[in-house]
């Protein structure tokens, strides 16, 4: 006899929690693995965040130099990012990764090419983290990061294959060298105990010390400065695509700084994620709106260009420790790297450093004061610990990129001549442009 319609439906209703239960204890994978699955999604998802930050400094860079470079700064922003995935490849990851295979003892990794071997759904593995595939995956987002700074300050008068060439080896070699110092094991680590949770000084002001070094070697664009000090405006096309390409950079930001957590096999680690995301957009407002504030202050009208740039300086303050802070705090030390980029762009203007995006004050200055912020926040800094090897790390980049710099000068040539400058990159080093219906009248 066939149960009753509603005596049936009302047992299977009953017996549901149980047989599922049953079905998913069988089914749950061991807790090592699940947690290797949770780690290795977050490098993925985080990854994917990480790498949508080179459209944004794309876009950045596209709309703050003028209508004649454009094309040439996406040439240069494409290539940049695949040179690093290439680099990072053949030396750079196990450059900045050596596990116990430095070449000298925390000081040079090992120079070997990154190998991911197929694993297969039923194949061992090693547990205990995250695939290799993801790692290397995520570390290779920030070494393409670390070139894209250089980019937008060198714009409007530098040649292509010359920075493409310097891009291969600070992805290859100078990048990977000094973040081994402290991510790989090395003597930052292990002697200072130096604290820089996603890259404050290791890829921020790591890419504004090379861009320094270019733009004192390449010099000012032609017209940027006058006779008694003047400073010459020379506005950037598209505001619009500025204000895209900041967005866009704050939104991959959340990648950068929450997946630095590295693991999210736990509750905590999630929380604590959580708190990474919150803080990370607390340290861009507070940037955006120290700018806003500040400009309105000094000269009476806001300079969007300087809120976009206040608000990345708030996010690179903050990429050295976006954890330990409270809301409030993280807020502050934001903010007051906002205050330092309206501050430092016309310094460098009165030095007479040429930086078309405001690169250096947004990833070098602000880099600095975010890993000196740490100590505010984080009980395991020390000032000695922050300080030197931020001297280190900077005095490693700059004269090792400035070497690089002038060996390609004197060999190739750094600048375009006057007259390209003057036609625009876009036509003298591509021959296309990318606004041909407005620049060809």
């Amino acid at each position: 006899m066939q149960p009753k319609p509603m005596l049936f439906s009302a047992l299977t209703t009953a017996l549901a929690p149980t047989i599922s239960l049953a079905q998913t204890a069988e089914a749950m994978p061991p807790a090592d693995e699940i947690g290797y699955i949770f780690n290795t999604f977050m490098f993925l998802v985080t990854g994917f965040l990480v790498f949508w930050m080179a459209a944004g400094f794309s876009m950045l860079e596209a709309g703050l130099v003028r209508s004649k470079n454009v094309a040439m700064q996406l040439t240069k922003n494409i290539a940049l990012f695949s040179i690093a995935a290439i680099m990072f490849h053949l030396v750079g990851y196990n450059l900045l990764y050596p596990g116990e295979g430095w070449t000298i003892s925390g000081v040079l990794g090992a120079f070997a090419p990154a190998v991911l071997e197929p694993v297969g759904g039923s194949a061992q593995t090693d547990l205990s983290y995250a695939s290799v595939g993801s790692d290397f995956f995520f570390q290779m987002m920030f070494c393409a990061t670390t070139a894209s700074i250089v980019s937008g300050a060198l714009a409007e008068r530098i040649r292509l294959w010359p920075f493409l060439i310097f891009t291969l080896v600070l992805t290859g070699l100078i990048y990977p060298v000094e973040a081994s110092w402290k991510w790989g094991g090395g003597f930052l680590d292990t002697v200072f105990g130096f604290q820089d949770f996603a890259g404050s000084t290791l890829v921020h002001s790591a890419g504004g010390w090379a861009a320094l070094a270019g733009a004192l070697i390449l010099g000012p664009r032609l017209g940027k400065y006058g006779p008694g000090g003047k400073v010459n405006a020379l506005p950037g096309s598209n505001l619009t695509l500025a204000t895209l390409g900041t967005f866009i950079l704050w939104l991959g930001w959340f990648g950068f700084n929450g997946g630095s957590q590295l693991y999210m096999n736990s509750a905590g680690n999630v929380a604590d994620i959580s708190r990474i995301f919150a803080n990370t957009n607390a340290g861009a407002a507070g940037g955006a709106l120290a700018a806003l504030g500040l400009t309105q202050l000094l000269y009476r009208k806001i300079d969007l260009t300087m809120v976009l740039n206040g608000a990345l300086a708030g996010l690179v303050s903050i990429t050295a420790e976006p954890l330990a802070p409270s809301l409030g705090m993280a807020a502050q030390i934001g903010a007051l790297g906002g205050v330092i980029v309206v501050i430092a762009v016309p310094l460098l203007d009165r030095l007479r450093i040429d930086d078309v995006v405001g690169a250096i004050p947004v990833h070098l200055v602000a880099g600095i004061w975010g890993t000196l912020a740490v100590l505010f926040s984080n009980d395991e800094a020390t000032l000695v610990g922050q300080v030197v090897p931020i001297l280190i790390v900077g005095a490693f980049v700059f004269s090792v990129s400035g070497a690089v710099w002038l060996i390609l000068k004197a060999t190739l040539g750094l600048r375009v001549d006057a007259e390209a400058e003057a036609k625009g990159l876009d036509r003298a080093e591509l021959g296309m442009e990318a606004y041909p219906e407005f620049t060809n009248g």
